[in-house]
């Protein structure tokens, strides 16, 4: 997995189907009844149970999108990493449901981990991961072409997504390499790399100076140097370790 969808629309229509489903099989299957537990109390059991996990995905949703938009990269530990987060936060708040004076639960957290919450999550995960693989579906299928806009009219580049090697910054200019007929050429267009990957948010800086397409990478010519499709880039220390993730 190397996408994520952090629509907060599309996250919380999951949210919602999760609470929904968890109702529905909480109130009919009854999982937990122990058949000391009236009609009143499991409704409130299966309802507050699935509020509580409607609110819970709501946060993750929130935490997930302000990471994934700062690293814009996502991978199967940081998925696994996500779903251990909603169920660390959704432990605690049903925990702390089942203690109130509403439910007024019996059993310590040991037991009440034990015995409900492990059913509990063993009921949902199914359901989470495969509603948040179907919402890899839902991402928009983005335009192939960039386009490139410098501070004048006439500054203006067109280019395949795939053909963008690298943009590096050239003083009051950036210059931005891609391949057209098999050949590195580039052109200088008057802006700043800062506005680039404000607009281009794919591309990884390496250097203060330059930005890369990281589908372009080839290898490292040594501690310092990386080679890109016919261009060679210096690499500072500073973006190293984000470079060595690749």
């Amino acid at each position: 997995m190397k996408q994520l969808n952090i629509s907060i629309k599309h996250n919380f229509l999951v949210g919602l189907f999760i609470a929904l489903w968890l109702f529905v099989f909480a109130f009919i299957i009854k999982p937990f009844d122990d058949g000391t537990i009236n009609f009143k109390a499991w409704f409130l059991i299966s309802f507050g149970f699935s509020i509580i996990a409607f609110l819970c995905y709501s946060l993750l949703t929130i935490v997930q999108k302000s990471f994934y938009e700062r690293i814009t990269k996502w991978n199967v530990g940081l998925e696994m990493a996500s779903v251990i987060f909603f169920y660390l936060v959704y432990l605690f708040g049903v925990y702390t449901y089942y203690k109130s004076p509403i439910l007024n639960g019996g059993y310590s957290f040991y037991e009440f981990f034990s015995i409900i919450f492990i059913k509990v999550a063993l009921i949902l995960t199914p359901v989470i991961i495969l509603a948040r693989r179907y919402l890899i579906k839902l991402i928009p299928v983005k335009d192939d072409v960039l386009t490139f806009k410098g501070e004048n009219k006439l500054d203006i580049l067109k280019i395949q997504r795939t053909d963008l090697v690298c943009v590096s910054n050239a003083q009051n200019y950036v210059e931005v390499f891609y391949i057209e007929n098999g050949k590195l050429t580039s052109k200088l267009l008057r802006s700043s790399l800062k506005n680039i990957q404000k607009d281009f948010s794919f591309l990884m800086q390496i250097h203060r100076s330059h930005l890369i397409n990281p589908s372009h990478f080839k290898s490292w010519r040594n501690s310092n140097t990386i080679i890109l499709t016919q261009i060679e880039l210096p690499v500072s220390k500073n973006y190293k370790e984000t470079l060595l993730a690749l």
